[in-house]
């Protein structure tokens, strides 16, 4: 299994964040997609996730079913949680459990691996932004898709919980999946390659309708 991208442009309002992107990214590997602010690391990982439209080019992900429709085989996780604070802690994921499908650990098992045993019951409202934030990583546990697209995943955690999800991200990456996420900070999820968004910035700003 590998995620093909080629040519991959990207514009926001009328803004050209980047063009020409290409990658090839190989089952077992990370990739770490790094840049200045503005450069469209967001952007890129809600294209790949099918939640935006790419200005041009195309992706595709071979050994699937659907290699150029591969959001089934998608974990995304942006910068909101997406929890129901009214919900407990167990609800909230088993209600992404159901919904993602192809259920993999339990509710309580993924809330162990995360470091949340024990507070299964709690309205998610009363967690602190740290819990949450182990909430939502926990949501890749509890359904098997190969893709993880994170954006900035270790936001909110502590030492120790960016440790723990470091050993999880590593495991999943050795087990074959694949990993794009986009970040400030240091990751550690074995064995990955780089990606600098700036480099891949439009030579002068390209603005629709205005001569840059």
């Amino acid at each position: 299994m590998q995620l093909v991208v080629e040519n991959l442009a990207c514009r926001r309002g009328v803004r050209l964040l980047f063009q020409g992107l290409g990658f090839t990214l190989e089952a077992g590997r990370a990739l770490i997609v790094t840049g200045p602010n503005g450069t469209g690391k967001s952007s890129l990982l809600r294209i790949l996730a099918g939640l935006a439209r790419p200005e041009a080019g195309a992706m595709r992900m071979d050994g699937t079913p659907e290699p150029d429709d591969f959001t089934e085989e998608t974990h995304y996780l942006g910068h909101l949680d997406a929890h129901k604070g009214a919900l407990s802690a167990q609800e909230n994921l088993a209600f992404w459990r159901d919904m993602l499908g192809r259920p993999a650990l339990s509710v309580g098992e993924a809330m162990d691996a995360v470091g949340l045993g024990g507070l299964e019951r709690l309205p998610v409202a009363v967690l602190s932004a740290g819990q949450k934030r182990r909430l939502a990583l926990a949501r890749l546990l509890v359904a098997r898709r190969p893709l993880w697209l994170l954006d900035e995943p270790t936001t909110a955690l502590d030492v120790a919980a960016q440790a723990r999800f470091g050993e999880l991200a590593r495991a999943h990456v050795a087990a074959g999946g694949l990993i794009v996420a986009a970040t400030h900070a240091p990751l550690d999820f074995g064995p990955c390659d780089g990606l600098d968004l700036g480099a891949w910035r439009p030579a002068r700003p390209v603005v629709e309708g205005v001569d840059a």
